[in-house]
């Protein structure tokens, strides 16, 4: 195996077998890796671990800014100070491209680190790394308020609106094309247009890639966010702390996914696919839904 000159995937031998016909032939696998996000309050003190968790390599630093504000460590893109890899030159390259410094402003009244995690986290988990089922509550109850706080702006979007996503989340899945397994969150207006796509072999860190893509630019968090994958507790949560009031995805819904979105005042979309969709959750903002 060879890394690929995209970085999100190497290129492997494999034998293929196809009918009758029986070959060797080379192919492409996604990269999965982890990355160790570490955390500093103020510029002078040292970093400690926050979490471990696989992803594929690229748009680390967007990655690390989402979980952090997804996770409630950072609450504004302006409490996010600096994102960097390790300059210690004794750190091998190899673990250096694997960790991301994250400096955060000092918040009045004390420290944050009393909701942060410290297990290692797979590329299919969400919240199932945090500490307590307190904690999982408190991340809802922090959801709610958010939606609240941005509740001036809601967008109605039109059902050919809604179908025309897919295709055009699929048109910048360039890793998914070549490699057929990653997943992708993508972040669009009201209009329809594409803001940012990110690829990750984790669904939650695709939808932290993209909203941390906003945060870092300062620009606001569109409206409307499409995931590849079944759309659960901890991707709503992730949108109503970024303000999105729209989620869609060409999956499935669970129970606890919708009852969140109901308590938020969040639109879930599932099924997205073809001329088709369901509408699950405060279809007022669907031309034609109800």
């Amino acid at each position: 195996m060879f890394p690929d000159e995209r970085g999100g995937s190497i290129r492997a031998l494999v034998r293929r077998r196809d009918g009758a016909l029986d070959s060797f032939e080379a192919d492409a696998l996604v990269v999965e890796e982890p990355l160790e996000i570490r955390v500093r309050e103020g510029e002078t003190a040292q970093p400690v671990r926050l979490l471990v968790t696989m992803r594929t390599p690229g748009h680390d630093e967007d990655l690390a800014a989402g979980i952090l504000f997804s996770g409630g460590v950072i609450e504004a893109a302006g409490e996010l100070l600096d994102l960097a890899r390790p300059s210690d030159p004794r750190i091998e390259p190899e673990l250096a491209r694997n960790v991301v410094i994250a400096t955060i402003a000092v918040r009045p009244g004390g420290s944050r680190r009393a909701g942060w995690r410290s297990e290692p986290v797979t590329s299919a988990c969400g919240v199932c790394g945090e500490t307590s089922i307190e904690r999982v509550a408190e991340l809802a109850s922090a959801a709610r308020r958010r939606m609240a706080e941005t509740a001036a702006d809601e967008p109605v979007v039109s059902a050919g609106l809604l179908v025309a996503l897919p295709d055009a989340l699929r048109r910048e899945q360039a890793l998914f094309r070549s490699t057929g397994g990653l997943h992708a969150a993508g972040l669009f207006d009201a209009d329809g247009a594409s803001v940012v796509v990110r690829e990750d072999v984790g669904r939650h860190n695709a939808t932290d890639k993209a909203i941390g893509s906003c945060l870092r630019e300062k620009r606001p968090v569109p409206p409307i966010l499409l995931v590849s994958g079944r759309l659960g507790f901890e991707i709503v949560q992730k949108a109503a702390i970024a303000g999105v009031r729209i989620v869609c995805s060409i999956s499935a819904p669970t129970s606890l996914a919708v009852e969140l979105a109901e308590e938020t005042g969040l639109t879930i979309v599932g099924f997205l696919r073809g001329e088709r969709f369901n509408v699950y959750s405060h279809p007022a903002r669907v031309r034609g839904a109800g």
